[in-house]
C-alpha cells in the first residue's frame, strides 16, 4: 500500500485553514514545518483535481502553491517513528512511543507504536478529545470508539474506568496498529472491527459512550448511526472539524435528540460533547 505526501507551501497563518480543508477531501494526517504543511492519504483516495480546486479557492486571500509525491508505507513510518515526541495533555496525560522513558508523574500514560495513523494525540483534534474525555466520568461505562485510529481514545477511555470498549476503523493500517497499541496497554479484551459503522457487526446494539474524530462530512453522514448506537442520556464524543463548523454538527446532532453539553477549540479544531435525550 502506498500513499501520497502532498506539500502546500503558504503563509503560516494559513496552515490551519488548508489542514481543515484538507481534511474534508480524505487526508487524515498533518504534519506543520518552518515552510510547508505537510498532508498523507491513501494513493488511491487522492484526488489532485480536488486540490487544485482548494488552492484555486484561496488564491487571493491565501496564495500557495503545492507538489506531492508517491510514498512506501514503510519508509513513511520509519521516518515518522523517529521524529516522534510525547505529548502532554492538560497536565494529565502523556501520549508516548515505547522508546520514551515513563514519568510516573503523570495520572495517565499512554503508550504507542506511533505509525502513521491518526490519532498520535501532535493533532489538536486529539488532544480536544483526550482533554474531554478526562473531564467526564467513565467509569463502568460501554464504550465504542469509531474511526479509532491508533487506539488512544479508546485507550484513554480504559484507563478512565470504561467496563466495555469496541473499536473500529476502515483502514487495515489502522487495525493493526490500534491492535499493537491495545496489547501495549493492556487491554486484552476489547473487540476491533475493521469497515464501515453501518456495515459492521457489532457486538452490542447500544454504548454509553460513543467516540468519533473523523472529519466533517463523514461525521454528517453518520451522526444518524451514531445517535441509535447511544443508549438514553448516553455521550456523543466528536472532533476533527473546524471551529466555524460547530453550528452545521450542532444542527446535524439536535435532529436526532443529541444536545451539546460542551465544545473545546485548540487552533481553530473543535471538539463536542452532546447527550441524547
Amino acid at each position: 500500500m502506498t500513499f501520497i505526501q502532498l506539500s502546500i507551501a503558504c503563509a503560516p497563518e494559513y496552515n490551519e485553514v488548508f489542514i481543515a480543508e484538507l481534511a474534508e477531501i480524505g487526508f487524515d494526517t498533518f504534519e506543520e514545518n518552518e515552510t510547508t504543511v505537510d498532508a498523507y492519504i491513501a494513493s488511491e483516495l487522492f484526488q489532485e483535481l480536488a486540490v487544485r480546486e482548494i488552492i484555486q479557492r484561496y488564491k487571493t486571500l491565501a496564495p500557495a502553491k503545492y507538489s506531492y509525491q508517491e510514498i512506501e508505507k514503510q519508509n513513511w513510518n520509519e521516518e515518522w517513528e523517529k521524529n516522534y515526541h510525547p505529548i502532554e495533555v492538560e497536565g494529565k496525560c502523556r501520549v508516548r512511543a515505547v522508546f520514551h522513558e515513563p514519568k510516573p508523574e503523570f495520572e495517565h500514560e499512554i503508550v504507542i507504536i506511533p505509525k502513521m495513523s491518526f490519532g498520535t494525540g501532535h493533532h489538536a483534534t486529539t488532544y480536544n478529545m483526550l482533554t474531554l474525555e478526562m473531564e467526564n466520568d467513565f467509569k463502568g461505562k460501554s464504550v465504542i470508539d469509531i474511526g479509532t485510529g491508533t487506539g488512544v481514545l479508546a485507550i484513554m477511555a480504559d484507563k478512565l474506568g470504561a467496563s466495555y470498549i469496541e473499536a473500529t476503523d476502515i483502514d487495515d493500517w489502522c487495525i493493526e496498529n490500534s491492535t499493537e497499541n491495545f496489547g501495549l496497554n493492556e487491554m486484552s479484551d476489547i473487540a476491533v472491527h475493521q469497515g464501515v459503522i453501518d456495515e459492521i457487526k457489532l457486538n452490542r446494539t447500544t454504548y454509553d459512550v460513543v467516540l468519533a474524530n473523523i472529519n466533517k462530512n463523514v461525521l454528517l453522514v453518520e451522526i444518524p448511526s451514531y445517535a441509535k448506537l447511544l443508549e438514553a442520556k448516553g455521550t456523543l464524543y466528536l472532533s476533527g472539524f473546524y471551529e466555524a463548523d460547530i453550528m452545521d454538527i450542532q444542527n446535524k446532532a439536535a435532529e436526532y435528540n443529541l444536545s451539546l453539553d460542551k465544545s473545546v477549540v485548540k487552533d481553530n479544531w473543535a471538539a463536542l460533547k452532546l447527550t441524547k435525550y
